[in-house]
């Protein structure tokens, strides 16, 4: 095959990746990395795949291309793969296009996965990691920091289906993974007071490609 990736079936970046993939129709040879064996941090593993030690790593035999970062390898299969598949991300010649979805990008970054994921790791792999137990006040902490991420969210998607428009792209599904581990905890009690974005949720989870990837 064509493609490479490195990583770990579970793993929430991992997971974002294979999901653009299957948007695309793709199919990469898979590398599995065991976490909890800390394959990861093999010295081969840390000075040929990736330095920091983390997971998923995209290798492209065709282009001699390797990159590590899922948000990075997404924006490379979307970029290589414009013509195929869904348009996941707009050409930087539709400026109107590409300034809202830069926008969108920088809004999952900044103001969603912080938070997600931090709560995460406080009710799951902090322990997993010998970190110690639940801090269930943290936890309140960050849902109530959640609250007024999400009623931005409402505003945006108030005035159009995705975040950076009509058609989706990589920044909606960039939130699959880490959205729906956290759904457990107290995510999806929340989502009725924003219908926009419970409706833009529901159809995000209802993807092909995300079925295919939880399957």
């Amino acid at each position: 095959m064509v493609l490479k990736l490195h990583g770990f079936p579970l793993s929430t970046c991992t997971r974002r990746v294979r999901t653009v993939l299957a948007e695309k129709g793709l199919e990469a040879e898979f590398h599995s990395v065991d976490l909890a064996k800390g394959e990861q941090r093999a010295e081969s593993y840390l000075n040929d795949l990736h330095p920091f030690g983390k997971v998923p790593v995209l290798q492209d035999t065709e282009t001699g291309v390797q990159i590590f970062e899922s948000r990075a390898i997404n924006q490379y299969i979307s970029s290589k793969y414009a013509s195929q598949g869904p348009t996941l991300s707009p050409p930087e010649s539709d400026l109107k296009a590409w300034a809202l979805y830069q926008q969108a990008l920088s809004i999952e970054q900044s103001y969603f996965d912080p938070i997600v994921s931090q709560i995460a790791f406080e009710k799951v792999f902090k322990a997993r990691k010998g970190l110690g137990e639940t801090d269930e006040a943290r936890v309140k902490v960050l849902f109530s920091q959640l609250t007024p991420v999400l009623e931005g969210y409402e505003r945006v998607l108030s005035k159009h289906k995705y975040l950076a428009g009509d058609q989706v792209t990589l920044a909606d599904l960039a939130h699959l993974p880490y959205g729906v581990f956290v759904e457990q905890f107290g995510f999806a009690d929340l989502l009725p007071k924003y219908p926009h974005v419970q409706k833009w949720w529901e159809e995000l989870k209802a993807r092909e490609s995300w079925k295919k990837v939880t399957a």
